[in-house]
């Protein structure tokens, strides 16, 4: 499910939460790198329109790069990050980050390696320290 989705702002179509997601993953995207990255495209000034559309709504912002423009999200990518991940704790898990936490690792142990596992070991016995 795409950022955009998850923060319950206005109702996007399926075509616009795809173009969202691919500029949050590039951090900003042209209409050329957008169009690329979309599954079945439309034409190039169908996806500069689209872009256009979600400048209106408020989801993008461009700025002019010599005869292009470059697209980039209006809400930074860590809070889009925090709001969405909290959105799914909350409508998935019932609010319990530990099953949260539980699934990720059972879905996750065999990917894995065994510093990214320290690390996690280390983050929740910090926690352990700050309650």
């Amino acid at each position: 499910m795409g950022i955009i989705k998850m923060l319950n702002r206005q109702q996007l179509s399926r075509r616009e939460r795809q173009i969202i997601d691919i500029i949050y993953q590039l951090n900003q995207a042209t209409v050329a790198e957008v169009k690329d990255n979309l599954p079945n495209p439309p034409s190039y000034s169908a996806v500069r329109a689209m872009l256009n559309i979600l400048e209106d709504k408020g989801y993008l912002k461009h700025e002019q790069d010599g005869p292009r423009y470059v697209y980039r999200p209006t809400i930074d990518p860590q809070k889009a990050k925090r709001g969405a991940l909290k959105h799914l704790l909350n409508t998935i898990f019932q609010g319990s980050a530990e099953n949260a936490v539980a699934t990720l690792l059972d879905i996750s142990k065999s990917k894995l390696t065994r510093d990214e596992l320290n690390r996690l070991s280390k983050l929740i016995e910090d926690a352990k320290d700050e309650c």
